[in-house]
């Protein structure tokens, strides 16, 4: 069952690779590891656990295993310690000239230790982890990671700065790793399911073919699906909303964050997703990178940006956690809806979706006095939302649901066809 704190508490670990620090919301936990490239090892919700981690290299401790020795490495990609967890790094990424990150491996922004302190400001606690400067990209990069009790969602504030003496160009690349093998089974929900803004960019690009190109579909209106799949590859998203979800046999992981009509790199790709499968061999064209498990990566990019020397850029992305009830449809301030399609048989609206914070879901129309209340809100609960067919004669009904903060966010505008369809979600 899920619980929340009145506090986020904070626990610091010793280990071999310096520390493990956790924040710890009750039913949410985030553990991160400053001295491993400032990775987070660990999410969990109710002690289930989110993120991939390498187990050739860490137990469940996650400390590193007999004859692992952490510390700051370069080489091939043949040689990259990839520890799992969620990480952040320069792009683009390449190896042709001095523009493109040449990483993994990387002795400074991926497996260089960084600080790490602890700030609390009205009821957030936030870990706050810096890395060296790197004088290959002439970067140095922060990542706050801020938690509220009666939440299951936390913020991911990411900075890169030039401590350079010349103008660098970098986006911000966000890389959130998760188990990821194909169902036994026909095809079901698992796997990355991305939103569509509908700008006229390409919907998807492809980036990298390591084995092939990874499949993908279109799931609903908008929303485009990536499977689990056996492929070693890349593609990237230009038509990005700003949101991404990945569904796995139980547990669903959400992020969003803010997409700009600038320059992105990859092709303009605003998200992406790298899949791989277990190889016999490496990959000569890919540094020699021998995939070992079925891993996915979520990442999120921020825009191109020419930095002057001391400037910084930023880039937020709010992640939420939840239980695994279908497809996702959407993701929203407050929470992600999920399940069938939304709209009942018999004309009435039906939905599913999962909140981040306690409260009530509630509906409101131009000719209503009152909002109608649609449901109790437990964070990390899927609630099933059913309109009675009655309510559904105002034009445009909105529903909000609320935060952690105290605040609420509008969730979706329920709109009714004038020719008689049933009433749609457009968030």
């Amino acid at each position: 069952m899920t619980e929340t704190n009145d506090a986020v508490r904070v626990r610091r670990t010793p280990a071999a690779h310096g520390e493990l620090i956790t924040l710890d919301a009750g039913a949410l936990t985030v553990t991160a590891a400053p001295g491993l490239g400032g990775r987070l090892l660990s999410v969990t919700l109710d002690g289930a656990e989110f993120l991939y981690r390498n187990p050739r290299l860490l137990g469940d401790d996650l400390a590193p295993l007999p004859g692992v020795r952490p510390g700051p490495h370069d080489g091939s990609m043949a040689d990259w310690l990839n520890w799992g967890g969620d990480k952040t790094w320069p792009a683009p990424q390449g190896w042709d000239g001095p523009g493109r990150w040449a990483g993994p491996p990387d002795p400074v922004l991926d497996s260089g230790p960084y600080t790490a302190r602890v700030e609390q400001r009205n009821g957030t606690v936030a870990l706050v982890l810096t890395s060296g400067d790197d004088p290959r990209t002439g970067l140095r990069l922060e990542r706050r990671i801020a938690l509220r009790p009666r939440s299951t969602a936390f913020g991911l504030h990411l900075r890169m700065t030039n401590t350079s003496a010349t103008e660098r160009r970098w986006a911000l690349w966000n890389v959130t790793q998760i188990a990821g093998a194909p169902s036994a089974g026909p095809a079901g929900a698992e796997g990355v399911y991305l939103g569509r803004a509908g700008s006229g960019r390409p919907a998807t690009v492809p980036l990298v073919a390591g084995t092939g190109r990874p499949r993908v579909r279109e799931a609903a209106p908008g929303v485009l699906h990536v499977p689990h799949q056996d492929v070693v590859g890349k593609v990237g998203f230009p038509d990005s909303a700003g949101w991404l979800a990945h569904v796995g046999p139980e547990r669903t992981l959400t992020q969003r964050f803010t997409v700009q009509e600038v320059p992105y790199p990859d092709e303009g790709s605003r998200a992406e997703v790298w899949l791989e499968y277990p190889l016999a061999e490496g990959l000569p064209h890919l540094g020699g990178l021998r995939p070992l498990d079925h891993v996915v990566e979520c990442e999120a990019l921020g825009p191109l940006t020419t930095l002057a020397p001391g400037a910084s850029a930023l880039l937020e992305v709010e992640f939420g956690v939840g239980p695994s009830v279908g497809p996702v449809e959407a993701v929203t301030p407050a929470g992600y809806w999920a399940g069938p399609p939304p709209g009942g048989a018999d004309g009435r609206l039906e939905g599913i979706f999962v909140p981040y914070a306690a409260g009530r879901l509630e509906a409101r129309g131009p000719a209503w006095a009152q909002p109608l209340v649609l449901g109790a809100l437990e964070p990390g609960r899927a609630c099933r939302v059913r309109l009675p067919s009655d309510q559904n004669r105002s034009p445009v009904l909105e529903l909000t649901a609320a935060l952690a903060d105290g605040g609420t966010a509008r969730v979706a505008l329920v709109t009714a066809e004038e020719d008689g369809k049933r009433p749609t979600f457009n968030s």
